[in-house]
């Protein structure tokens, strides 16, 4: 083996942006968050949630990305298939996933990306979306408020009807974009 095994990715010239993805009916949709960043000069790398890589199509989003999903931890010793992250968005942000994450649970490599960019000060943005059944529970408010404390930037998106295939039209993706670089339209 190489010493160069055990190096990261050679970090870009552009900002690189981690797209976490959860399990959500949106989530196939992704691509468009992924164009408006390159299109604002981001590289972006996706990790998804165990669950969320049945979401999306994963060769569509790789070829467009130039980069691996990322979704399970790598061995040691194996290369790192992604530079770091200059900053974050997990969009779909899901009911699930903001509770683990406000709690620190780092059950998977996409919670555990999250629980460490808290540490190493990755500018991070969260565009929820589950439905107001799941929002009325306390811990999803009591979760938001963490993450807020903790610096998140948290998206304004209402939790929609449950039942009403999630009323995706009105999930604004770059909205990830203009909460991480304020004053900077997304595209731009």
């Amino acid at each position: 083996m190489s010493d160069h095994a055990n190096q990261p990715a050679q970090h870009p010239k552009s900002p690189f942006l981690y797209v976490v993805v959860c399990a959500s009916g949106i989530a196939g949709e992704v691509g468009k968050l992924i164009t408006a960043a390159q299109e604002a000069n981001w590289d972006v790398g996706v990790v998804a949630t165990p669950q969320g890589l049945g979401f999306i199509d994963a060769e569509a989003v790789e070829a467009r990305t130039g980069y691996p999903i990322r979704s399970a931890w790598r061995a040691p010793g194996d290369p790192r298939p992604l530079p770091p992250a200059d900053a974050i968005a997990v969009a779909p942000a899901t009911f699930n996933t903001i509770n683990k994450w406000a709690a620190g649970i780092s059950d998977t490599l996409a919670l555990g990306i999250l629980c460490e960019a808290y540490g190493l000060g990755t500018p991070t943005a969260a565009l929820p979306y589950l439905n107001a059944a799941q929002a009325a529970h306390p811990a999803y408010r009591q979760s938001l408020d963490r993450l807020r404390d903790m610096g998140i930037l948290i998206g304004t998106h209402e939790p929609h009807r449950p039942k009403a295939d999630g009323e995706a039209a009105l999930f604004r993706w770059e909205e990830a974009l203009e909460l991480l670089t304020p004053g900077r339209p997304a595209g731009q």
